[in-house]
């Protein structure tokens, strides 16, 4: 049995979690998620906690078992911290300034390069060199992240570009290095 899928996700205080066929509904103090989930899995919602089990140990159903305890998992988490995910800046002259609800980004290009926020995401400029996307959906957070990162990839001469923070570049050695 999967020992991701065996674990009960505990419901905090102040969440709300309703099951009706297979969208399952979770509500809480930053927001409301609702997902579908597959119709094989049997998910059991008691006071305090939600089961995830599967039918039987056939392939599909065991790699299906851990997923769906994980995003629903994810869901809970999503609805009482929120998520977030941190970009670096790095380059001369790069930077990122807030306007709005979008984030404009000089990254090297002959224009500014604007990106507007989705319904659900926030961004936050600390420094003109950091960005945070902060939202209540993991899968969305991660997604508006990786579509900044793709205005300008880090590249692997100078290190140059949009990265995550805490991600390592692997550098090349350039045409004269030996």
């Amino acid at each position: 049995m999967s020992r991701v899928g065996r674990k009960p996700i505990a419901i905090p205080s102040g969440v709300d979690v309703n099951l009706e066929d297979t969208k399952i509904t979770v509500k809480g103090p930053k927001g409301t998620l609702a997902r579908e989930i597959h119709k094989e899995m049997e998910v059991n919602i008691q006071e305090n906690e939600i089961q995830v089990n599967r039918p039987s140990d056939n392939k599909t159903h065991r790699a299906l078992h851990g997923t769906t305890r994980s995003v629903i998992a994810n869901m809970v988490n999503g609805v009482t911290e929120g998520f977030s995910k941190n970009l670096e800046l790095v380059g001369v002259g790069y930077r990122a300034q807030k306007n709005g609800n979008k984030i404009v980004l000089n990254v090297g290009y002959s224009h500014p390069v604007e990106i507007e926020a989705e319904e659900g995401i926030e961004f936050d400029v600390p420094s003109n060199t950091k960005i945070t996307v902060k939202g209540i959906d993991k899968e969305r957070v991660g997604a508006v992240a990786a579509k900044i990162r793709s205005v300008r990839e880090p590249e692997p001469y100078k290190g140059k570009g949009i990265k995550y923070e805490g991600e390592r570049i692997i550098r090349k050695e350039g045409k004269s290095g030996k």
